[in-house]
């Protein structure tokens, strides 16, 4: 049997080859893989393929010798992204609360149509109506937020990849736009319903949620803005830049609130903030369409284009089986990358495979969980808040806005520092900075930390009963916001660069699916069991996350696929003594 050897730091687990090694001339690394053949119908041809792509260069694009205002840098989507954002946040409570005033409305006019001496006080629009805060209107108003969820997540769970995918063939930032459009599309019809409640349907509602859908929805817009940053800032800042991208987010989450109740205040007129919203969001399209400059060089996006065979869609070659509910699980098929026949053939190579797959499932399945979580419960929480402390408009505004603060805090403040701090300390080559070499123990690390604050957070939600104790948890829950950020961004160095559009485009799927079905058990929960155990849908998430939380125990650092090959060695000894090496460590 053979003995282990011992592991250098640079070597984690045997599975990481060191820099001086893949620097030294004349000698091939022991991973090296074919090229990849074009994706087919089949998940098998549709799996990534570990190949070395025989690039001359390193993961992010040298932009330095272009002038700054065709420079790509994530500093050009964090201005037009702020209003996007003060206007998705704005906008949240104010579009709850309108469907409970029409809802509410329409349940006490058909109960007064079946009972002749049924009374009831007026249902205003724009105005605290206590006798809405029933359990029955409650569940009407989740079932029918399930409803629009369903719409928009199954809509954005069919186009979300594709849009990935032709970002990496076309460019991001005409497919951001196009996500963008979406969103905008959906808030006038919630515009137009405010402005005409007496005459329009509170379904309508349904037809923005369809726009909303059809472009992808803010899922695919903010896989795609990560794209963009994963194009142009090396791997080892990737974290702080997506966290930039969730700073803003939530920036506009905390923000937005404070602005619509000012609105709101200001003007005793609700429909402004909804006048306003759109004001906000339109900017966002028009800028990165037509402003922002593009972060794939035309070059790039022709090779990805030849290279996987990446076309827009054509109806005349739409087939039946294209329609297959399976198939829309395909682009998955990302987070399962095949190696090349010669790797199989040594223990190493095998093992190195299924740790890349196993890393890539498990953060795959958290950020999914995660967003899950957090999708499900933005209007599931504002319901709960106002029926168990009879919060307000205002009241939950700023429930809101201080959690929200916390965030930002967290991703603009904490997450930066620390990052600089620990990975400052480490006298990284510009090979280890700029290239894909997987997830270190401080991303797993914040992770790890991450999920337990959350998890904390909603143990907290079961058990409080006062609105103090509540934002208390709230809190506690706001500082996990470093996770998602992180984990977008150890994905990505799991991979080669080109495949960041399709592995975030398939994140996007997930997003997508996560946001109907979520949204769907949360809501259906909270539907029969308001008014009963009222706190049922904390105990299930606190449930998940504790999963979510031992699962991330699994995770190794630094398994990871090269993103590009050195010279072939003629001498087949030194091609195959790494790998002897490798196999004998693990």
């Amino acid at each position: 049997m053979a003995i282990a050897k011992p592991v250098s730091s640079s070597v984690e687990l045997g599975l990481e080859d060191s820099v001086n090694d893949n620097m030294t001339a004349g000698r091939r690394t022991p991973f090296e893989f074919a090229s990849e053949p074009h994706l087919g119908t089949d998940i098998s041809d549709e799996r990534t393929t570990l190949l070395a792509h025989g690039l001359d260069e390193t993961e992010v694009e040298d932009f330095s010798s272009l002038p700054w205002w065709k420079r790509p840098s994530v500093l050009w989507l964090l201005p037009p992204l702020l209003p996007f954002t003060l206007a998705f946040g704005g906008v949240a409570v104010p579009k709850i609360n309108l469907m409970l005033t029409l809802i509410c409305r329409e349940y006490f006019s058909d109960r007064a149509a079946k009972d002749t001496t049924f009374t009831y006080a007026p249902v205003i629009l724009g105005v605290e109506n206590p006798q809405c805060r029933i359990p029955e209107v409650h569940a009407l108003v989740s079932r029918f937020q399930l409803v629009m969820n369903l719409i928009a997540g199954i809509l954005s769970a069919v186009v979300s990849p594709k849009l990935g995918e032709l970002s990496d063939g076309y460019g991001r930032t005409k497919i951001i736009g196009l996500c963008t459009l979406g969103t905008f599309l959906g808030e006038v019809i919630t515009a137009l319903v405010a402005t005409f409640p007496d005459t329009l349907p509170v379904n309508l509602f349904l037809l923005g949620s369809f726009f909303d859908g059809m472009f992808g929805s803010i899922t695919a817009a903010v896989a795609l803005t990560q794209s963009y940053a994963a194009d142009c800032t090396p791997a080892n800042k990737r974290n702080v830049s997506f966290g930039y991208f969730h700073g803003v987010l939530f920036i506009g989450i905390a923000l937005g609130p404070l602005t619509a109740s000012y609105l709101i205040k200001a003007t005793g007129d609700v429909r402004v903030v909804f006048y306003a919203v759109m004001a906000c969001q339109v900017i966002m399209p028009i800028f990165i369409s037509f402003i922002a400059p593009e972060s794939l060089t035309k070059e790039r996006q022709k090779r990805n284009r030849e290279k996987r065979n990446i076309k827009p869609l054509d109806i005349n070659k739409l087939r039946l089986q294209d329609f297959n509910p399976l198939h829309l699980l395909k682009p998955l098929a990302v987070l399962l990358p095949v190696a090349d026949k010669t790797v199989l053939k040594t223990g190493a190579g095998k093992t190195r495979v299924k740790l890349v797959q196993r890393n890539l499932i498990i953060l795959a399945a958290i950020d999914t969980a995660l967003f899950g979580v957090s999708m499900g419960t933005m209007n599931t929480l504002i319901l709960y808040v106002e029926y168990v402390f009879g919060w307000g408009n205002i009241e939950s505004s700023l429930f809101v806005s201080i959690t929200s603060t916390v965030r930002v805090l967290v991703l603009l403040g904490v997450l930066p520092l620390l990052t600089r701090w620990i990975r400052n300390r480490r006298n990284n080559t510009l090979s280890e900075a700029q290239t894909n070499r997987g997830s270190d123990k401080l991303d797993i690390g914040i992770i790890r930390a991450s999920i337990l604050f959350e998890f904390l957070g909603y143990a907290g939600f079961c058990l409080v009963k006062t609105g103090p104790l509540m934002v208390l948890c709230g809190v506690l829950n706001a500082m996990s916001a470093m996770a998602s950020p992180t984990i977008n961004s150890t994905l990505t160095k799991h991979l080669p660069s080109d495949r960041t559009g399709q592995l975030l485009g398939a994140v996007g799927l997930l997003h997508a699916l996560a946001r109907v079905i979520a949204p769907t058990v949360l809501g259906f929960v909270y539907s029969w069991t308001v008014g009963k155990l009222t706190q049922t849908v904390w105990i299930l998430l606190a449930s998940l996350l504790f999963l979510s939380f031992i699962s991330c125990w699994f995770l190794l650092p630094h398994v990871y696929i090269p993103g590009s090959s050195v010279e072939h060695s003629s001498n087949s000894d030194n091609t195959e003594q790494p790998s002897e090496n490798i196999e004998e460590s693990i």
